[in-house]
């Protein structure tokens, strides 16, 4: 702790004392000056070799350059003639960027996967994942044939299935551009030819958020729950959507805030027999 005598307060000409990062006035507790912002590099230098100043925005795997790309910016200050030789400029440029029909197919399935990402509140982790995953299936040249928009759904799904997040194929056919029926053809595709490691989502994992949409309680979650793990065995083989819709519904009736099978098949996106016949194999 030091005090500074040579610079005074600018409220009340008192003495200023540096205290860590803050500059603050002994008298009034005016704080001068606080957090300041270090411009130097990033990184620490331990060799004879370049020292890397800031250089952008990391590299990420949602792109097909992984970020590299450059491009030629707009501007109003530019007029007339200066004006259209840059906008060709920028065309040929958007041109030159892509060098194939292949190159051209990940940037339109990456957007559509960006998308996807965001309109189901993803991590960037399952955005990244499913697009190495599409990188892969086209690759092994899986895409023949095949919808490029029910790819970049089928990928968001694996990837939902293989980190255990639970979306069904119905509530990323709803956001995605392509139909149910060509998600399912590229999921089985890449399931079969690229191996992929997923397994049966359990039904707590969809708990949470059923029970908030349908604006149930902790309490009925939290029952719904141990219902669903005492009688796993016998859900077994059943729709995960279904069965927690099934204990959400059972552990409501036990509460004052009951809901009706309908409305847990609605949430789930599953039939009401789906949810009767869950109910049923809960209750046994």
């Amino acid at each position: 702790m030091s005090t500074t005598q040579s610079n005074s307060c600018p409220e009340c000409a008192g003495a200023l004392r540096t205290d860590g990062t803050e500059t603050v006035c002994q008298q009034c507790g005016l704080v001068v000056a606080e957090d300041p912002i270090d411009h130097g590099p990033e990184w620490r230098n331990f060799s004879d070799g370049p020292n890397r100043e800031r250089t952008g925005a990391p590299l990420t795997r949602s792109r097909h350059d992984r970020g590299l790309s450059t491009e030629i910016g707009r501007s109003t200050r530019l007029k007339g003639r200066k004006r259209r030789q840059v906008a060709r400029m920028r065309t040929q440029h958007d041109r030159a960027r892509v060098g194939s029909t292949a190159e051209r197919n990940q940037i339109y399935a990456f957007t559509e996967i960006r998308r996807l990402a965001g309109a189901l509140s993803l991590p960037r982790s399952v955005r990244d994942q499913a697009c190495v995953l599409f990188d892969s299936a086209q690759d092994g040249d899986l895409l023949r044939g095949r919808s490029l928009e029910g790819f970049a759904a089928a990928t968001v799904y694996a990837v939902c299935r293989t980190n255990g997040l639970a979306r069904t194929i119905g509530e990323i056919a709803d956001v995605a551009r392509a139909e149910e029926r060509e998600l399912q053809v590229a999921y089985d595709a890449m399931n079969r030819d690229l191996g992929l490691s997923t397994g049966p989502i359990p039904p707590r994992t969809y708990l949470p958020r059923f029970a908030t949409e349908l604006g149930l309680s902790a309490t009925v979650e939290r029952d719904a729950r141990a219902l669903v793990a005492e009688t796993g065995a016998a859900v077994g083989g059943r729709n995960p959507g279904g069965v927690a819709a099934a204990g959400l519904y059972l552990a409501a009736k036990e509460t004052d805030e009951q809901i009706t099978q309908a409305a847990a098949a609605e949430v789930a996106d599953v039939s009401v027999v789906t949810v009767r016949s869950a109910s049923v194999a809960l209750r046994d």
